[in-house]
């Protein structure tokens, strides 16, 4: 062991620390990628890189040879190898094994990233891309339990695993953990034919979502969506399924339809089975009237005693029995997709070829150790089990499982060929016989499948069966691709792209447009404008804010719905035209973006705002994680930026699309970057005040287009709102990115307006009770000087106003004092009030640190009131008003304050200083 290590002294050692798990869904702060985050605190191991460790490489190496084939940052094989001998950190160990063991997995996910946590040293964010979600968690728990278990006995350890994965029942032995992790992947993976329509969704751009736990797939969005099961689709007809499945039935319409099908009765005893099968004639077979994957069927039937066996096993799928003739010849699958063939595959029944040493049950155990073969569907090949019907079929050939044949000798297992029993299939695509091709596609159509697997048997599929006898056997709804994707012999077949075509034929949309707007200030206003717009437009919208989920402007969810889920949720909606959705900066950090690229994405403005939370320390990083919403755009959509937010500008270096501005500055204030854009013929938005107008209009290809006087916009109250006068440019500057007329956007927002029931919490005005009362959720400084700068235009002199104030609690002490700071110098008389949920903080110590802020403006203490439940400060501030006072209240739960304010019946007796001082002015 190396001398180092036998020195240390194992107190105060501090192991590795996971200290949070992060599942990224669609691009994110670190990476466009689907991601795994987890966040690892090396502890004392941070001193501890991998040449410091004797053997540890070695090891990993013999345990997972496929990391050899990791380039990292060499970009060639055997790099990672060499960071390992070179000395690399653990977090990035991990970050490898993890995509490692999925790959082991069949995964195709490759890419990662380990980087250091600014401000703590050795802690890293090990991140690493995924296909399965379920199977990346678990790969990531095994990955770290591993790195740990090669340390030395003096390192090991590793804290806060079981409180964010589920604790394993046994201690760790890595060949358990891989066989736990391929029974996950069984589990939740979806299966050849569901992942090979996936993949060719994916490849022409068509969004992707798993629906459920198994093979439930939403392809599409908004109104364009389809969904599939496997081969089933949403066009796929319940009649012709229900056909499908009734064999009986099937084949006496193909027969009425002069369809070659084998002759047969329906049975429902052993004594009418055998009857029929005499009536028949030998051979016969036996199957189910209704099921699939050939279970439950007995070919090659000869004598009454094998029709009474066989009718037992079918009896174990299905009450009523089938008994038909045989045809003689190969079994084939045809597939038909939209009425035509696109691939055919002769079927064989599992078997293993003689070496003459082994005896049949070694060659079995021989054939399952192929690669491609696994339990069930979920593999291109299926294992084979050896059951009463194997040792049935050995046995009427006179064979058992100790039989050993000889060399070269192929010994078929079973009667049928399916592949879900252990089957094989050749490619036999360019050999049908245009005759047969016919039969089949006939057959499909005839049962009403858009999607259909025809079963075929015939001595030769290159002669038409008019001349070789047989014929059509069944019909199948939803027949499995995996025969074609990957035979054992012949060409591989892409039958999945014909089925995309099925249900997005060439030149059709599988996408909404999706506007996606994020900032710190005016997201839910801009959003509602956009979604105004649009509506008059003749778009059905679906609107994704922070106030709830409303479709087509009906709201069917309330709260906070800006996050990734309620983005999928709306993407989800079968009705919507087009998709408006506010991005707040929580969802970004917590798991991404609910969409894998927007359209028009808009960065409203970036101010101090949940700094000092979740590692954003700066207004620079806050406009990083906001620009996410820019980085997605679609390389021909747009990014709407605003001009007088510097940290928004910046965001040109990295937004895609083409970029539009948007400033309130006048042309002899717009800083050079906009001036060099719009003289190069760029688009911005802007409004020019002259002689009491603000004109809104459109610079483009150099030259002027007048949109409307802002003062139209009653949501800006004759423009002295000024900051809905700028969430109207960026509402302008998406809808025209959208090709909406101007007409249709200057009668949108002539009717535009901030009622409570337009835009709850947002501006609400309300006039009754003898004074003017405004609802608005002003939480943030900028916030609060934009609604500032507004009740100073509004304000009447000698006009008093009362100012309800209150900042949630995770802001940074000197924010909340600036809001303190700022309410003095607006109100006359100010009230501080506590939301409900304070983030950690105790009763009273952010009404305290804005009572502290406000004292520091020189806000005389008689001016300010204390009254922390929300609800007790509203009535305070509605029974201290008098006729004429203008109250603004700060909202947090805007709902019931606005209610409350509706209902409010009368003042009662409150003293105010200000107004005993107005009274005793006018008295001397």
């Amino acid at each position: 062991m190396n001398s180092a290590i036998e020195d240390r002294t194992l107190i105060g050692f501090r192991p590795m620390h996971v200290r949070e798990v992060a599942i990224y869904r669609g691009p994110h702060f670190y990476s466009e990628l689907p991601m795994i985050r987890i966040q690892l605190d090396l502890g004392d191991l941070e001193h501890w890189p991998t040449n410091r460790l004797p053997g540890f490489a070695e090891r990993l190496a013999a345990l997972l040879p496929g990391l050899q084939s990791h380039g990292c940052s060499y970009g060639t094989e055997g790099g990672f190898i060499r960071r390992l001998e070179e000395g690399t950190w653990l977090g990035h160990v991990t970050e490898h094994v993890a995509l490692e063991l999925q790959t082991m997995m069949g995964s195709r996910a490759t890419r990662g990233k380990t980087r250091s946590v600014r401000g703590k040293p050795g802690v890293y964010n090990v991140m690493y891309a995924y296909s399965d979600e379920p199977v990346a968690l678990l790969a990531g728990r095994i990955a770290l339990e591993l790195v740990q278990h090669l340390l030395p006995a003096e390192l090991r350890g590793i804290q806060g695993l079981d409180e964010i994965y589920e604790t394993p029942e046994t201690p760790f032995d890595l060949a358990e953990r891989l066989e736990a992790l391929k029974d996950l992947h069984r589990d939740v993976a979806l299966g050849p034919t569901t992942a090979s329509l996936v993949r060719e969704a994916q490849r022409r751009d068509i969004p992707v979502w798993r629906v459920d736990d198994t093979s439930l797939v939403q392809l599409g969005q908004g109104k364009y969506q389809k969904r599939i099961r496997a081969s089933c689709t949403g066009i796929t007809s319940e009649i012709a399924t229900e056909i499908a499945c009734d064999k009986d039935l099937t084949k006496r319409l193909l027969q009425e339809a002069g369809i070659p099908v084998p002759r047969g009765s329906v049975v429902r005893s052993a004594d009418e089975a055998v009857k029929a099968a005499e009536d028949l004639g030998y051979p016969v077979v036996v199957k189910p009237l209704e099921g699939n994957h050939g279970r439950g069927v007995t070919i090659g039937i000869e004598t009454a005693d094998e029709v009474r066996w066989a009718f037992d096993i079918a009896r174990e799928h299905d009450r009523t029995i089938l008994v038909e003739q045989q045809f003689s010849g190969s079994d084939h699958r045809i597939l038909v997709i939209g009425g035509e063939v696109v691939a055919v595959a002769e079927r064989l029944p599992a078997h293993v070829v003689g070496d003459g040493r082994r005896s049949i049950a070694e060659l079995i155990e021989m054939v399952n150790l192929d690669p491609r073969r696994d339990e069930g569907h979920s593999a291109f090949l299926t294992r084979i089990e050896v059951d009463e019907c194997v040792e049935h079929f050995l046995e009427k050939r006179g064979l058992t499982l100790a039989s050993i044949p000889p060399e070269g000798r192929r010994v078929d297992l079973r009667p049928t060929a399916n592949l879900s029993t252990g089957g094989t299939a050749i490619d036999r695509t360019d050999e049908i016989h245009p005759e047969n091709a016919l039969i089949a596609r006939r057959a499909a159509q005839i049962v009403g499948l858009d999607v259909a697997g025809i079963d075929f048997l015939c001595p030769d599929i290159r002669r038409p069966v008019s001349e070789t006898g047989g014929g059509i056997i069944e019909v199948n709804a939803g027949p499995g691709f995996r025969m074609h994707l990957q035979p054992s012999e012949g060409r591989s077949r892409n039958v999945a792209r014909p089925m995309i075509d099925l249900l997005f034929p060439p030149g059709s949309r599988s996408r909404v447009p999706i506007f996606a707007i994020t900032g710190t200030n005016g997201k839910s206003t801009t959003s509602r404008m956009l979604a105004h717009i649009l509506k008059h437009a003749g778009l059905k919208v679906g609107l994704a804010m922070t106030t709830g989920i409303f479709i087509d402007g009906q709201r069917i969810a309330k709260g906070d719905c800006s996050g990734p889920r309620s983005a999928r949720l709306i993407l989800r909606e079968p009705t919507i035209d087009a998709a408006v959705l506010e991005v707040a900066r929580g969802g970004i950090l917590r798991e991404g973006l609910g969409f894998d690229r927007c359209d028009i994405g808009a960065v409203l403005n970036v101010s101090a705002d949940h700094l000092g939370l979740r590692g954003l320390d700066t207004v620079e990083d806050l406009a990083q994680v906001k620009g996410v919403v820019v980085e997605s755009v679609a390389r021909n959509g747009w990014s709407i930026l605003n001009a007088d937010n510097q940290p928004s500008a910046s965001l040109e270096r990295v937004a895609r699309g083409r970029i539009c501005y948007f400033s309130m500055r006048g042309k002899n204030e717009w800083p050079a970057f906009l001036r060099r854009h719009i003289a190069e013929g760029g688009r911005a938005v802007t409004c020019e005040i002259e002689a009491g107008r603000y004109d809104i209009v459109i610079h483009e290809d150099c030259e002027k287009l007048f949109v409307m006087d802002a003062a139209e916009i009653p949501a800006t109250f004759g423009g002295l709102a000024d900051f809905n006068v700028e969430n109207a440019l960026a509402a302008i500057a998406m809808a025209y990115a959208q090709d909406v007329p101007l007409g249709v956007i200057r009668k949108a927002l002539c009717s535009f307006a901030t009622s409570f029931e337009e835009l709850p919490g947002r501006l609400n005005r309300f006039d009754g009770h003898g004074f003017t009362t405004i609802v608005d959720y002003a939480h943030n400084p900028d916030g609060l000087a934009a609604l500032g700068r507004f009740v100073r235009k509004l304000k009447r002199p000698l006009q008093r106003s009362i100012g309800m104030i209150g900042i949630p609690g995770d802001r940074r002490d000197v924010d909340i004092r600036e809001m303190g700071r700022l309410a003095a110098g607006l109100f006359d008389t100010i009230v501080f009030k506590e939301d409900d949920e304070r983030r950690g903080r105790a009763p009273g110590v952010i009404a305290g640190l804005l009572r502290e802020g406000a004292l520091e403006a020189g806000c005389p203490p008689e001016r300010i009131h204390t009254i922390l439940p929300e609800n007790e400060a509203v009535l305070f501030c509605l029974q201290l008003a008098r006729p004429g006072d203008l109250v603004i209240l700060g909202a947090d739960e805007y709902e019931a304050v606005w209610r409350q304010v509706v209902e409010f019946e009368g003042n009662s007796p409150v003293e105010d200083p200000f107004r005993a001082n107005i009274r005793r002015l006018k008295v001397g």
